[in-house]
């Protein structure tokens, strides 16, 4: 029996300790922003604290693309995991020391831009290992690859959750830093074992190119000075208003995406392309639903674990942030049987068909949510752990049902002009999702569970109205029509 490439043990065990990293900060950040300053948190109201992780996570998914394109055409990918990583380590040890406001939203800026430099390329990196290998083994690489993302996430959840939220916040980012330190160790001594996968970059920039980058970063930074500097003029300038901006910045660019694909780019899409173009802007939008969904769980989910679940447990106090662990657990317990499941169903499932069933399961997590606040009656009584255990169980279903699913559709739905970039399309899905959530999430104090109803509400009609097209959908996919989905292409009732 084949052995998988030395490789794949380096990239996974980098991306197991960046996991650590990112959810284990995640674990405590909203708890931090709205600790009380005499607790070493920010004193943020609730609907700030909320949501700045909402465009934390945005912006570290919105981050992909530049990351992809430096790693294409300046550094190549292997150098752009490395950069990425360090800034990373960076990050986290500027949010441990203590040193003021500014320190702390550096930190996340830099764990942001790391993030965005390290994630796409040591993904890609895993599928150059298997270049010459079967689609079979690829596949089994790559679930082998995304246990060890969950493993690392479970283990940052649970020990920088733990450290941060009963020893020190303090600590807990230094742990983080250290988590992704220990990746970048293993990412250096395993080299060898990568072979020539990202050595170069794909596409290097021209002379010509690397001065109209600088020239284009000069004036970026330029607008970018000018605005703050009016804004701080104005009085204008807070944290607040700069969420909105970062909001608006998430949604537009992949608005500008499309645009320039089906407009100022269509004579590159060639034959079927721009049908398929079409379902994918679809399914991007079902992607940006479940996302805006599922990523209040470093929010909204927290806070409500934090004040109104009842964590003790056999003498022991359960930190707020373990609860978010239930998620990549039951990932760990799970994807070898929807994988198994998704083999056995065959073209009978189409893709149109899971994403659909993925936003209803992800609106009902809410609508049990909104079961779960009335049964706080108000805020005086603290409800069971089981709540949001079965919230997270239905929140996993989901993400299985979708996302895996989205990344294989993106390589299969992309122009051949486009290939390179439609991953980073597909992220800024993620993006948008978790920027909106972030604004929506400040509803949540006001309304109570009213809030999570209508957003659980929004996401099954969505996923209601996806069904209805999921013939047309498979039309624009070119998918072959079998005897086995025939009936699949009606409209569902």
């Amino acid at each position: 029996m084949r052995t998988h490439p030395r490789g794949l043990l380096t990239l996974a065990g980098t991306e197991l300790n960046e996991r650590i990293s990112f959810y284990g900060m995640r674990a405590i950040l909203v708890l931090f922003l709205g600790a009380a300053i005499a607790e070493g948190g920010m004193g943020l109201g609730t609907g700030t604290a909320t949501a700045i992780v909402g465009l934390y996570m945005a912006l570290s998914y919105f981050a992909t693309l530049p990351g992809g394109w430096i790693a294409d055409r300046v550094l190549g990918q292997r150098r752009t995991v490395l950069v990425g990583g360090i800034i990373i380590m960076l990050g986290h040890i500027s949010l441990a020391i203590q040193l003021g406001d500014l320190f702390v939203w550096g930190g996340l800026i830099l764990v942001c831009v790391g993030t965005g430099f390290l994630k796409p390329n040591v993904t890609s990196m895993v599928g150059k290992l298997y270049a010459d290998d079967t689609d079979a083994r690829r596949d089994a690489g790559y679930s082998l690859y995304y246990m060890a993302i969950n493993i690392g996430s479970a283990i940052g959840l649970f020990v920088v959750g733990y450290i941060g939220e009963v020893v020190s916040w303090h600590i807990g980012f230094g742990v983080a830093a250290l988590g992704m330190a220990l990746g970048l160790v293993s990412y250096v001594l395993g080299q060898k074992g990568l072979g020539d996968a990202g050595k170069a970059p794909g596409q290097p920039l021209t002379a010509a190119d690397r001065a109209a980058m600088v020239k284009w970063i000069a004036i970026g930074a330029v607008v970018v000075v000018a605005a703050v500097a009016a804004s701080a003029a104005t009085g204008t300038l807070s944290v607040d208003n700069v969420t909105y901006v970062l909001t608006a910045l998430a949604v537009v660019v992949p608005i500008l995406y499309f645009i320039n694909m089906f407009v100022v780019k269509r004579d590159q899409i060639v034959g079927d392309e721009r049908t398929k173009l079409t379902a994918f802007m679809w399914l991007f939008i079902a992607s940006a639903v479940f996302w805006m969904i599922f990523d209040q769980a470093g929010g909204t989910l927290t806070l409500f674990a934090k004040h109104d679940v009842d964590l003790n447990f056999s003498g022991f106090h359960i930190p707020a942030g373990w609860t978010q662990a239930a998620n990549p657990v039951m990932v760990i317990l799970f994807s070898g049987v929807f994988a198994l499941m998704w083999t056995k169903l065959g073209n009978r499932v189409s893709t149109p068909a899971k994403f659909s069933f993925a936003l209803v399961v992800a609106g009902l997590s809410f609508v049990l949510m909104s079961a779960a606040s009335a049964a706080t009656e108000g805020g005086t009584v603290k409800v069971s752990l089981l709540w949001l255990i079965g919230v997270y169980l239905l929140l996993t279903i989901a993400e299985l049902s979708l996302s895996p699913v989205g990344l294989s559709m993106t390589s299969k739905l992309a122009p051949k002009a486009f290939a390179g970039q439609m991953m980073g399309l597909f992220f800024l899905s993620t993006a948008a999702g978790d920027a909106v959530g972030a604004q929506v999430s400040r509803l949540e104090p006001v309304l109570g569970g009213t809030y999570y109803l209508g957003l659980g509400l929004l996401a099954v009609v969505c996923g209601i109205a996806l069904s209805l097209f999921i013939g047309k959908l498979r039309v624009l996919m070119n998918e072959e029509r079998t005897k086995e989905n025939a009936a699949e292409l009606q409209p569902s009732a």
